[in-house]
């Protein structure tokens, strides 16, 4: 089967990727932008080809269904979104689709049809490269998207969100959609997007859990003054405040270990010039965790500690949480059918969470949902660079078609 699997991913993989393939490297593939349009039309196509019932819902998530012998009603989806980040590489979802794709039709030529009905899900928007807005896709699956929320927004460029998908042939519901109550399960395949596989030279990951998120905007009020008339023990310095509040808090973070994760991404020193004491500095702090008691008590000790810091350097705070995303566990029944499969084909995994979201964390609260993880070479997510030995590719297809089969073709 991986030998199948990896000549059917050197034929499919090179032509999907080359629907938005940039010039200078890499693909460029936003919601409801040619590009995207293009690559739906042209997987709609190629399924329809391969005897898939394929439909368009009203905002463009794309179905390609092997309709149910004996269970139709009952529904088993796989896929991910089709779009990308702006001159993002070409695995980074648009591959969960196409193994989608792969497994099933190599699943339907080996067992014929399925006795639940499988859907090939390829959904519109996942990432929020051109509008401000995430899950765009599988939030309108469930009706979680409020359409009155997207009539006034645009891109970068000015183009209405409303304008953009009328252009592609849709129009913006006039109320949330009526969630899906069919779905039995949900099977998604993703590049890790870290290093944790190929640093265990592990093949699949089982993922668990998806971590949760909090993320914060800081503001330090000081004084910004003369940088060669003003003593050091005089100044109200917020990049100092800030260097110690980083400092510390990093330490804290490693003292208390994985899969805790802080990251400091984004520090704007004002007036932010060579010979003025910084007298205001925003940053952002974001952290992340797979257990939601765990990730609270760690960022309110942190707030309290940066408002200690400021009270004693006489410097001003205001912290402002603007995401507190609770963590999302996989479903136990399906994590242990997907492990117990790993285990009989003796397939190198491990069990892991996941540290980036996924549309699985929209699907995980209301059906049943697993995640199956590719290794990314070096890491690399998110750019032209973006890679994954076609072994662990074809392996990670295999995987997929393995707990398919379970939960589709057996009863």
């Amino acid at each position: 089967m991986v030998n199948t699997f990896r000549s059917a991913i050197e034929e499919t993989l090179p032509w999907l990727s080359s629907i938005g393939a940039d010039p200078t490297g890499g693909m460029t593939r936003l919601l409801y932008s040619p590009e995207w349009l293009e690559t739906q039309q042209k997987l709609k196509q190629r399924m329809t080809d391969d005897g898939y019932q394929t439909r368009f819902d009203e905002v463009g998530n794309l179905y390609g269904r092997l309709e149910g012998s004996r269970y139709p009603d009952e529904v088993v989806i796989s896929g991910s979104h089709i779009d990308t980040v702006v001159n993002g590489g070409n695995l980074d979802g648009q591959f969960g689709v196409l193994a989608a794709w792969l497994a099933t039709r190599w699943l339907k030529e080996t067992y014929g049809a399925p006795l639940r009905s499988v859907e090939v899900l390829s959904m519109a928007e996942e990432e929020g490269s051109r509008f401000p807005y995430v899950f765009w896709g599988s939030k309108n699956i469930f009706g979680l998207a409020k359409p009155e929320e997207m009539k006034h927004i645009q891109d970068a460029k000015g183009v209405n969100f409303v304008d953009a998908m009328n252009a592609c042939g849709f129009t913006l519901p006039a109320a949330p959609l009526a969630p899906r109550q069919d779905i039995k399960a949900f099977v998604e395949l993703h590049i890790e997007q870290g290093s944790v596989l190929e640093a265990n030279k592990q093949s699949v990951g089982v993922v668990n859990a998806i971590v949760g998120q909090r993320r914060y905007t800081i503001t330090l009020e000081g004084e910004s003054n003369h940088a060669g008339t003003t003593p050091m023990s005089y100044r109200r310095d917020t990049v100092q405040a800030f260097s110690r509040i980083c400092c510390e808090s990093i330490a804290k973070a490693n003292a208390h270990g994985d899969p805790l994760v802080l990251t400091f991404g984004k520090v704007e020193p004002q007036p932010n010039t060579v010979n003025v004491v910084p007298g205001k500095t925003v940053f952002t702090l974001d952290c992340r965790h797979t257990d939601a008691l765990a990730l609270r008590n760690f960022t309110e000790q942190l707030e309290h500690d940066m408002r200690a810091i400021c009270a004693e350097m006489n410097i001003g705070i205001d912290i402002n949480l603007w995401m507190d995303e609770a963590p999302v566990p996989m479903n136990k029944e399906l994590v242990a059918t997907l492990a117990a499969l790993c285990e009989k084909e003796k397939i190198n995994y491990r069990l892991m969470h996941s540290g980036a979201g996924h549309d699985a964390q929209i699907f995980a609260p209301r059906v049943a949902t697993c995640m199956i993880f590719m290794p990314s070479i070096k890491g690399i997510s998110h750019n032209p660079a973006e890679a994954t030995h076609i072994n662990d590719l074809a392996e990670g297809v295999n995987t997929l078609a393995l707990m398919l089969h379970k939960l589709a073709w057996q009863e």
